[in-house]
């Protein structure tokens, strides 16, 4: 009789246990998939800071915060509590800028990585135009594309005229020496892997996002003069440069054991020389409250948009 007890008891307590374990394993798993609540550090460029778009704020004032930013958007659907998000994103930040104070114009910004600690739940970095200088390389582009313009306007009543379909811009930067964007790219990700590696260390309990950029120029040969002035060949040139950039990030965040948003694909058909009405980035004269080749508000909110389905919300 007492050995059936004890075996009765021996079964419900064994039972117990178990039914104990498979709810703990079940919440552990939930809370795993379930997004983060914070604290949330935000890390980048102008295309994390969002420059120009209403209203801008934070310090120091030459980072040109947006309070419409895609981080600001992320943890305002994230419900994060003011004390529990901190943006340091910064217009003009590279790499080195995440471990290096950054100067601007209005004030420094201290090292990025300066603001993760062991309590950062949640991390998002958005960066890499700066380390190639791509901002730079469409000035460049653009100063081409118009002189090649020009030059076709003057050679057209010749019979002579100038294809302004070709590339001047990608002549520039594709040599017998090979790709000089291409190097820049393989550069900056050596960089950013042991950027991703201190931010890990920093965080460790963090979930870790690398977010990608969205579609800056238009896939082919599009016509960009009227709102570019790019000749067609280096408006696929450039495109092509973004989107090695891309796959580049996606790779790395990766090997690194980071998630990677991807805000390209929803982008396509919203770049810099799409309407106006649909576009995320706007054009070297902006038409919307943007820095130019920027993000717009409508960029800023796709972007976000992206982020909070990778994050499964």
């Amino acid at each position: 009789m007492k050995t059936s007890v004890r075996a009765a008891l021996a079964g419900a307590l064994a039972c117990g246990v178990l039914t104990t374990a498979i709810v703990i394993s079940r919440h552990d798993d939930t809370s795993e998939s379930a997004p983060p609540k914070g604290p949330y550090v935000a890390l980048g460029d102008s295309y994390t800071a969002g420059p120009k778009i209403p209203d801008q704020g934070g310090s120091p004032a030459g980072c040109d915060r947006s309070d419409r930013n895609y981080p600001a958007l992320v943890a305002r659907r994230l419900g994060l509590p003011a004390a529990d998000f901190r943006d340091v994103s910064c217009s003009g930040a590279t790499v080195t800028d995440l471990t290096a104070a950054q100067s601007t114009d209005h004030g420094t910004n201290p090292a990025q990585l300066s603001a993760l600690s062991d309590r950062t739940r949640l991390v998002t970095l958005g960066i890499g135009g700066n380390d190639i200088g791509f901002a730079s390389l469409v000035k460049s582009c653009v100063k081409s594309g118009v002189l090649r313009f020009a030059l076709s306007a003057l050679e057209a009543g010749t019979g002579n005229a100038v294809d302004a379909g070709d590339a001047p811009c990608r002549a520039r930067y594709v040599s017998d020496g090979g790709d000089e964007v291409r190097q820049r790219i393989e550069a900056a990700d050596e960089r950013l892997g042991e950027a991703l590696a201190e931010v890990r260390r920093r965080a460790p309990k963090a979930r870790v996002y690398v977010v990608g950029y969205p579609a800056i120029l238009p896939a082919g040969t599009a016509d960009c003069g009227s709102e570019m002035g790019l000749a067609a060949g280096d408006v696929t040139y450039l495109h092509d440069k973004e989107q090695q950039l891309n796959r580049m990030l996606r790779e790395r965040a990766g090997k690194a054991g980071a998630g990677y948003v991807d805000t390209y694909t929803p982008s396509v058909g919203r770049d810099a020389c799409a309407d106006r009405q649909v576009r995320w980035v706007e054009p070297l004269v902006p038409l919307a409250p943007a820095a130019s080749v920027h993000p717009n508000e409508r960029g800023e909110q796709g972007m976000a948009d992206a982020v909070l389905k990778t994050l499964g919300v």
